[in-house]
Formats: structure tokens, sequence, C-alpha cells
């Protein structure tokens, strides 16, 4: 082993610890890609693959979690999320089947959620959008924090990736191992996050075109011909109404979301509908959008959601292939910076 590698694992040795992986790389968890297929291929390749159970019922994750098992042998994640109706009911699943790595995303776990899968045995991570809400969530006892930036895919919080690093590593990333995600396609950026102070990273958009993945074929091409300037966010059209921002590829149906505002919006305003109904009806305006681009192929009017690292998404590749050239590129780096200790 060269000392660069050795370097770069010494770097990484408490995220490497806390996930039982060969490199501090986790899987971002995609609805309708982070399947069986994909997360067994990044665990197989030496990272840390994770489910996204994302609306599905306990059963269902049951048998996804047990067809990963049978895929690999190495660890692996199941991401949940908190607004879930069946959430006890997911957890619960999680701690039957023996998951060892907890994911809660999609705002503050409920109270005793934390101490519940922790009493069950598994490891609990938590994102953190705010260096407030880091703090709040070390003292409820999670494991370790992720801190995503707005660079990222799908829902995302208003704060770049490198301004949440520079908030959070310096003040709570000796207390609990943080993993950085959002916008990171390259090994340089993972190598800056590592030094920073970082135990690992997430990556997402950068696993869509992997062989393994199965997500449709015109899928993927819309993210091998994206650029980072395509991945834009959905914005809200009525300050009465905000609405989540989710970052895709523009496409007609980005177009359609803000006519659809407009229509429910002033269905509002003749009495038609509450203020409620109509805040649903906009949430709700994506839900099966995101399947039909995956699993159907529409990338017209489905939710191609990717993050602005898409523009380093070039071709298909082996999962084993991409995280080795992560790696090589960050070895790269300390060669550049240091090559005579080669």
């Amino acid at each position: 082993m060269t000392a660069h590698r050795q370097h770069l694992d010494r770097l990484w040795q408490r995220g490497r610890e806390f996930l039982g992986s060969d490199v501090a790389v986790m899987g971002g968890a995609m609805a309708w890609v982070s399947e069986r297929t994909l997360v067994s291929a990044i665990s197989n390749a030496g990272g840390f693959g994770v489910i996204a159970s994302g609306s599905m019922p306990p059963e269902v994750l049951r048998e996804e979690i047990r067809g990963t098992r049978a895929l690999t042998d190495r660890p692996f994640g199941v991401n949940l999320i908190t607004l879930h109706p069946q959430l006890d009911a997911l957890m619960r699943v999680c701690l039957e089947e023996k998951v060892g790595h907890v994911v809660l995303a999609g705002g503050l776990p409920p109270g005793g959620a934390i101490r519940t899968l922790k009493e069950g045995g598994a490891r609990v991570m938590c994102f953190a959008p705010a260096l407030v809400l880091a703090k709040k969530l070390i003292r409820s006892g999670v494991d370790a924090l992720v801190i995503e930036g707005a660079e990222a895919g799908g829902h995302i919080g208003p704060v770049s990736t490198s301004v949440l690093a520079q908030e959070i590593l310096p003040e709570v990333g000796h207390e609990v191992p943080v993993f950085v995600a959002g916008g990171i396609g390259r090994g340089e950026a993972i190598l800056s996050y590592l030094e920073m102070g970082a135990a690992g990273v997430q990556l997402g958009t950068r696993f869509v075109c992997a062989t393994e993945c199965r997500a449709h074929p015109r899928f993927k091409q819309a993210f091998i011909r994206a650029g980072a300037r395509d991945a834009v966010l959905s914005s809200a059209v009525d300050t009465r109404f905000p609405v989540i921002p989710v970052r895709a590829l523009q496409n007609e149906g980005t177009r359609r979301f803000q006519e659809k505002q407009h229509e429910v919006i002033a269905r509002f305003d003749r009495g038609e509908l509450d203020q409620k109904e109509a805040q649903l009806e906009i949430e709700h305006f994506w839900a099966g959008a995101l399947r039909r681009a995956v699993v159907e192929g529409d990338v017209e009017t489905g939710s191609l959601m990717a993050g602005q690292s898409v523009g380093m998404v070039t071709r298909e590749q082996p999962t084993a292939e991409i995280i080795a050239d992560l790696v090589d590129q960050a070895l790269a780096a300390l060669r550049r910076r240091d090559p005579a200790s080669e």
C-alpha cells in the first residue's frame, strides 16, 4: 500500500469503522433508484449502500432488505422518511431484520425514534441542515450525521454544501462522525471534505448511471446529456403556498408544476378549496412523477431529480469502477501535492 493510500485511509478511518466498509462512501438513498441491485453493488464494491424505503409499506421493505442481503454479505443501511405514516412499523422491520444502520430523513425524527432504534441494536444517522439542529440531534443520541447542501438532488435545503461543512464540521465533527453530501462528483472534493474533518461522504447522482442501477435507459441518458445548469430548483409562485424545493433536470414536468400551482391557487381564491387542501394538492403533484421517470422512462413529464454534480456523469460504468475512480482521483490529488512520498 502506498503512503498516499495510507494517508487517505487514515483520513476516513472513522467513517470506515462506523460504516464497516472499505471506503467511507455512502450511496445516497434515491427513491425508485436505490433498490437491492444498486445498494448491494455499492456495498460489494467497498462502499456503503443505503436502501431508499420512500413510501414502501413495511412488508415491502422487509422483502427489499432480504433481497439485498441475498446479494451481499457486506454492511448496508436503510433510509426511512420520518413523515411516513407507518414509521414505527418500518423501524420495527429494520430491527427485526437486524439492519445495522438506519438513516432518518425528511425532518426531525419524532420523539423516541432514535432511542427505539438504538435500543434495538441499530446505529442511527440523521440529516442536519443547520448547526443548531446538528447539536440538538447529538443531544438526542444520534450516532452520526449527514449534512447535505443545496447542490444535491431531490428535496433540499437552502444552504450550500461548502458553507454547511464550514459551519458544522469544526463545531461537532469531533463528537460524532459527519458525512458530507451534495454536489460531490470527484475524489478531489471527497479529499477536501475529509481534510476539513468529515468522516466520509454521501453520493447519489454519481451512482444513477451505474451499470447495476435498474433505472430506465432514458432516465440514465438524461443524466449523461445534462450539465450542472440543467439541475434546477422548483419554485413557489405564491408565498401563501410554500413548496419544499426540489432539484431536478428541467423538462416539461417542471413547467407543468408551475402551471399546476397557478391553477390550484386560483381555485383557492375562488373558495373551491381550503388552505390545507390546496397545499396538499400542490405537494402531491409530483407523487408518482419520479417513478414514471425512473421506472417507465417518462423523461418529459416525469421527475428527473438530480444534483448539480450531474455534469460529471458522462457514461454508464460499473459501480466498482465509479468507486475506484473516486479513490484514484483523491490519490492523484495527494500525489500532485507531495510526489516525493509516493
